[in-house]
């Protein structure tokens, strides 16, 4: 069984910054054997944001993207404050809220891009929480999903 951090190193994919917070708040909070992690957004390798809105400016596949680049964000800052995404155990909770249309309907299957990437990190045992998918009618700086969540550390 392979470790979190050489399944993620099989996916190819690469870390952006760590974001900063852009508020009064921690990016994360350890309490006891738990990790929160505040709100990510889209941040990219360059640190710059995807910005629109889905169901306008960005359609279905390229939101689906823009939620594992969410999930991207949080792995760094996982990476960044405890060192490993090996000290993570498993997820326990996502919830990810999607910048959309009044008229999209399809919100699991946009999260489902920060989902899929934790599965493939942690294994569909422990990378694979209960979860929450909402429509919202605007995110801060115009992102077009922002995600939240909590995991239970090693």
């Amino acid at each position: 069984m392979n470790s979190a951090e050489q399944n993620f190193k099989e996916t190819g994919l690469s870390l952006p910054p760590a974001p900063k917070p852009l508020g009064v708040y921690k990016p994360c909070l350890i309490d006891g054997k738990y990790l929160y992690l505040s709100g990510h957004g889209t941040v990219q390798d360059d640190g710059s944001l995807i910005i629109g809105r889905i169901g306008d400016t960005i359609d279905m596949e390229n939101g689906k993207l823009a939620a594992r680049q969410v999930g991207l964000a949080m792995l760094a800052t996982i990476k960044e404050n405890l060192g490993s995404l090996d000290r993570i155990k498993r997820v326990i909770k996502v919830l990810g809220m999607v910048n959309c249309t009044p008229d999209f309907e399809r919100h699991p299957y946009i999260i489902n891009g920060a989902s899929e990437l934790f599965a493939k990190v942690w294994g569909e045992e422990n990378g694979i929480g209960v979860r929450s998918a909402v429509g919202m009618g605007s995110l801060p700086d115009n992102i077009p999903v922002e995600i939240e969540a909590l995991f239970e550390l090693v």
